[in-house]
């Protein structure tokens, strides 16, 4: 993926009403800052960025487009306004809450609640690599995934894709409620409009229609995202890139060797996700997500236990009380997915 190559805004900088407190993220499509509203209440900030399209050094606060890139540019700025627009629409306790957008500085700024958690790429990286044991246990996944599809269904519910599924996207509340973020429908917009531009999606977790241009995307592209993050969830890595898997396929293999540790039919629910041709994949969430709600068919796997501390954390987060409140705020991570 494209990194972002261009001088965040100054920290103590006033922008549309909010005060810039530091950067907290950054992609090739965006800066994200922690801000404050004029109440003091902390919000996260996106701004527009597309480090492919415009250059911004140190100090400035209006980003250079060239004239070739213009138009392809504004085209972009357009979509991210209105993907704000339909964003703050949702108002769903697993899809992160849109407050306000405004435009300021020759771009668009997205407004979002900020809240602590952690996303579900830290707690992988935390506990892959123990020989033996599941990444993260069976019965958590199902249950935040169970959560992540309530909110990914009223997503496509308003017409919309997600786009850019993947674990750093999946942000746990300290509640253990999970949240999608940073949706990736303005990037792809981006891609078609203007081949030249850097990839806009993430391999591993991108579907194969997301690798060529023109393609029939829907739900079902979407669902690949999905059983790509269940995947990482169970392997503790990305799977292999999609446009790799035609050469020599190592996912199913992968897949394979989960079941030492997994049911299998949670193995053949993520391996029905990851089908290179759209069509065999479930063509809906709803679909999707009553498959996995169906008690296994094989016997309980014997997986070694984790560490008490691990398992008490996890238990006691599905045991707290899942009230949305009015001021419900997310953390966006600051690390970088995985390629």
């Amino acid at each position: 993926m494209a990194t972002q190559t261009n001088a965040p805004l100054p920290e103590g900088l006033e922008v549309g009403g909010y005060r810039i407190v530091r950067k907290i993220a950054s992609g090739g499509f965006s800066i994200v800052y922690l801000a404050d509203d004029s109440e003091g209440q902390s919000v996260a900030l996106k701004e527009y960025l597309p480090s492919s399209l415009v250059k911004r050094s140190g100090g400035e606060l209006i980003p250079f487009v060239s004239a070739e890139n213009l138009p392809t540019y504004h085209n972009g700025l357009k979509c991210f306004f209105e993907e704000g627009r339909s964003l703050a629409r949702i108002l769903h306790p697993n899809v992160v809450r849109v407050l306000n957008f405004f435009r300021a500085n020759d771009t668009v700024y997205m407004v979002m609640a900020y809240e602590r958690g952690r996303s579900l790429q830290e707690l992988i990286i935390r506990f892959r690599g123990k020989p033996g044991r599941a990444v993260l246990p069976e019965r958590h996944i199902r249950r935040i995934f169970s959560q992540v599809m309530n909110g990914l269904r009223e997503v496509h519910a308003n017409r919309l894709l997600h786009l850019d599924l993947k674990p750093a996207n999946v942000y746990l509340r300290q509640d253990g409620s999970p949240m999608l973020l940073d949706f990736g429908a303005s990037r792809q917009t981006l891609t078609q409009d203007a081949p030249k531009l850097f990839p806009m999606y993430t391999p591993g977790f991108a579907a194969p229609e997301l690798y060529r241009r023109n393609q029939n995307l829907g739900p079902w592209t979407d669902i690949y995202g999905l059983g790509a993050t269940m995947y990482a969830c169970m392997i503790g890595s990305p799977p292999q890139p999609a446009d790799q898997r035609g050469l020599n396929d190592k996912v199913d293999t992968a897949l394979q060797n989960a079941v030492q540790l997994y049911s299998q039919q949670l193995v053949d629910i993520v391996h029905w996700c990851l089908k290179q041709n759209p069509l065999e994949r479930p063509q809906s969430v709803f679909v999707l997500q009553k498959a996995l709600r169906e008690p296994s068919s094989t016997p309980a796997v014997p997986i070694p236990s984790r560490p008490a501390g691990f398992s008490r954390w996890l238990d006691s987060l599905s045991n707290r009380r899942r009230a949305t409140r009015s001021d419900s705020t997310v953390t966006w991570p600051t690390n970088k997915t995985p390629t």
